[in-house]
């Protein structure tokens, strides 16, 4: 059985990933929060992303490591520099120091979300982050260009975009990611033969999706979800969640593209 370390365990994709995976891998789970209903076949270690030594210890024996871990949302530069930027390095760091194979990276669609929603792209645009989150996603997937070139570690880019058990608006008929297809995607990722460095678009099988990804394809992802079988009802229903700003209407950030700070907000 593959060896897998998942950062940031606790939060909603981890929660969803280990208890699906846990029966097919090995798994070792950090975050800074405790986990409530933790298997006896799963090893936890309470660890911040801060403490290199911590990360470099967890990931001895580790085959792949999926980084999940950081801030969530937007917030203050201070707690993005040291979670999702100083954080990320620590654990491509202590990754090539324990010698792992693979970095699974959990990107955004928020390091690309300032594109019109009237085009459709693939993995080859530039970044253009819609927040200082994105912008750390974006920094997240230069580190992984650089430590596949330069120390052969491979990684996948995962830019994740609206993950939920269903979509909750329109905009999500675009960006949905259902728990199903997300389990497929880290999954193919763990057990393709060769990932090189690659970026590719997490979001399921939407005819509205405004993304082309082959690299995915590539990997054998096939997702089986599509936001449309919602449609119906999302676009009957009084709470469409949407906002005053036009911008974030044109935009595929979203209502990201419209604020400096703040909560509230899902991808």
């Amino acid at each position: 059985m593959k060896r897998v370390l998942i950062t940031g365990a606790a939060g909603r994709i981890g929660t969803v990933l280990r208890t699906q995976l846990r029966d097919e891998f090995r798994l070792r789970l950090t975050d800074i929060h405790s986990i409530q209903d933790l298997q006896t076949d799963e090893e936890f270690i309470r660890l911040d992303l801060a403490d290199a030594d911590g990360l470099e210890a967890a990931m001895q024996g580790i085959d792949t490591v999926i980084h999940l871990g950081g801030i969530p949302d937007e917030s203050e530069f201070a707690r993005i520099l040291q979670a999702n930027i100083a954080g990320t390095y620590n654990v491509f760091e202590a990754a090539r120091m324990a010698r792992v194979q693979r970095i699974i990276f959990a990107s955004s669609i928020h390091a690309v979300g300032f594109y019109p929603r009237s085009e459709t792209i693939d993995s080859s645009v530039l970044p253009r982050p819609d927040t200082l989150y994105g912008v750390s996603k974006a920094f997240g997937e230069n580190l992984a260009r650089l430590y596949f070139d330069k120390h052969g570690i491979e990684s996948v880019c995962i830019r994740i975009c609206s993950f939920e058990e269903r979509p909750q608006d329109l905009r999500h008929l675009s960006t949905w990611l259902s728990h199903d297809d997300a389990v497929q995607l880290f999954r193919r990722c763990i057990l393709a033969d060769s990932v090189g460095y690659s970026i590719l678009y997490g979001v399921s099988d939407n005819d509205r999706s405004w993304f082309v990804t082959p690299d995915a394809e590539r990997l054998g992802y096939r997702p089986r979800d599509n936001a449309e079988a919602f449609a119906v009802e999302i676009t009957e229903s009084q709470n469409l969640n949407s906002t005053d700003d036009p911008l974030a209407e044109l935009l595929m950030g979203g209502p990201f593209v419209a604020r400096e700070y703040g909560q509230g907000h899902r991808s």
